[in-house]
């Protein structure tokens, strides 16, 4: 469709100069979201293609008899017979597998074998072990891979997620109901030391989230003096078809706003604001959050202010009036013209072992929070196949974007590896636990007994697959009309804007 899409648009050269313009743009996005898709795709089937590779290097070198060697389920993409052996590419993108018929049958996945089980010759439980866990062993190596790259070439960290410091609280949250005030900084919550906002672990988010009491003890520094505090968390109301909401106390992080772009004609123009400039102060008081920037422009109407900024590691005082504009479907408000910001991003570089050891914890505490009786994280709020892509078009997305989607990978191998060791038929854990088994027994489990096990797991997996991608779906940004800004236009200013860089 978008190939056809591309095909009826007119090329530049009979089109008007600002036409001809705009046909690049449009075609620029359209190529950029086709690159960014192709992105995707390819990480992800490195990802399901290394733990595959596994259990097929692995049964190459024990002996056993390979079918069938298949990325994502359901109907074949493409698929070629290479020395025996069947590849496929096929249209789920939600695993892939190996097809063995000397170890647990899986025909409920991979179909009929092409030769009857019993004509084959029987394996021992040690081959077995050894080839179902080659799968998690290929997924954790490529989790250290991607570590060591991540190392090398660093991960971005923005401010936001790396402060405890609280930069906004919510009107009549529960937050400023227990005293949070902005520009505290949080030590502690439910009992635990916090050493970051975002994220999983002892991070301020997790830990209010994975809380289980109904009130919620925070430790905040205030002034020098450490204050105890108690929340009562409150979750959103959803529909039944929507994922529950988890608790929040609706607070966010304090991170210095940076322009990033500016209005034609804008006061911030014309008072020599520059793209990278970092908003520190206006008039004298700290800026903790955006909001708290554009309530000093609200609250000043068109009277002057005076904005500090750093700039080149400079600080610097830049004055400006905002002038009162025309916004479709809001009024008028008085603004500066900066239309987009960011925040402050930093490049760290961390450890291979700091890497694999919070993807582990993170695991850990997802499998803690979903076997706890009172804990608010139930299994619909876990990720499927559609929401992970989803994660990855929005990393790809970002300007640093592929170091984002590298680090992001290191923690999906490790839970690739982690959850394909659980002890349930039809995962690798199941087919280990099995050979144990057997070999215990020292005779194969009965076919019957495999196959009635294989078959309801299976069916239980897929039914669970499916019932994750419905809220996956639900949560995909499909309405892009939202992220359109409305056009602001402000009056003509005499004389050029100062150069920009």
């Amino acid at each position: 469709m978008l190939v056809s899409g591309i095909a009826v648009l007119r090329p530049p050269g009979i089109l008007s100069p600002r036409q001809g313009f705009a046909w690049m743009i449009v075609n620029m996005d359209v190529l950029k979201v086709i690159f960014i898709v192709l992105e995707v795709l390819l990480l992800f089937n490195v990802l399901i293609f290394a733990h595959e590779l596994g259990h097929f290097l692995a049964a190459k070198w024990r002996g056993l008899k390979v079918e069938r060697f298949a990325i994502w389920f359901g109907k074949p993409l493409w698929k070629k017979n290479i020395g025996g052996v069947e590849y496929i590419l096929g249209t789920i993108p939600a695993g892939g597998y190996v097809s063995l018929p000397q170890m647990a049958p899986m025909e409920v996945l991979e179909g009929k074998a092409d030769q009857p089980r019993e004509e084959l010759p029987p394996v021992s439980a040690l081959d077995k072990i050894i080839v179902a866990f080659a799968g998690p062993l290929f997924s954790f190596g490529l989790a250290i891979a991607f570590a060591l790259i991540v190392w090398a070439v660093g991960r971005p960290v923005s401010q936001s997620e790396s402060t405890t410091v609280v930069g906004f609280v919510e009107t009549n949250s529960p937050a400023e109901r227990a005293g949070i005030k902005v520009g505290d900084r949080i030590v502690a919550v439910d009992g635990k030391p916090v050493s970051k906002f975002g994220g999983m672990g002892d991070s301020i988010t997790w830990r209010i989230v994975r809380s289980e009491d109904k009130v919620i003890p925070i430790v905040v520094e205030r002034n020098g003096e450490r204050l105890l505090l108690e929340a009562e968390p409150r979750k959103e109301k959803t529909h039944f078809w929507q994922r529950a909401s988890l608790r929040q106390i609706l607070i966010e992080p304090a991170y210095t706003p940076v322009v990033s772009k500016m209005e034609k004609n804008s006061p911030a123009l014309f008072a020599g604001l520059k793209a990278g400039d970092e908003v520190h102060e206006v008039g004298g008081n700290k800026i903790y959050h955006l909001v708290g920037l554009i309530n000093h422009i609200q609250k000043a109407g068109t009277n002057a202010i005076t904005l500090t900024i750093r700039r080149d590691s400079e600080f610097k005082h830049v004055t400006l009036s905002p002038e009162i504009v025309e916004i479709p479907g809001e009024g008028k408000k008085p603004l500066i013209g900066v239309t987009e910001w960011s925040g402050i991003i930093r490049i760290v570089h961390p450890g291979v072992f700091e890497q694999i050891h919070a993807s582990v914890d993170a695991m850990v505490s997802t499998f803690g929070a979903l076997f706890s009786r009172k804990s608010d994280i139930k299994p619909q709020h876990l990720s499927g196949a559609v929401k992970i892509m989803n994660i990855y078009y929005v990393l790809f997305k970002s300007e640093q974007g592929w170091r984002l989607a590298l680090w992001f990978s290191v923690i999906m191998n490790v839970n690739l590896a982690i959850l394909n060791l659980l002890p349930i038929p039809v995962l690798d854990g199941g087919h280990i636990l099995l050979a144990i088994v057997e070999g215990i027994r020292r005779r194969p489990v009965s076919i019957r007994i495999l196959q009635a096990l294989q078959t309801s797991c299976a069916v239980i997996i897929i039914g669970y697959m499916l019932y994750i991608a419905f809220y996956d779906v639900q949560e995909l940004p499909w309405n892009r009309k939202a992220d359109k800004r409305p056009e602001i236009k402000f009056s003509p200013k005499l004389g050029p804007p100062p150069a920009q860089p």
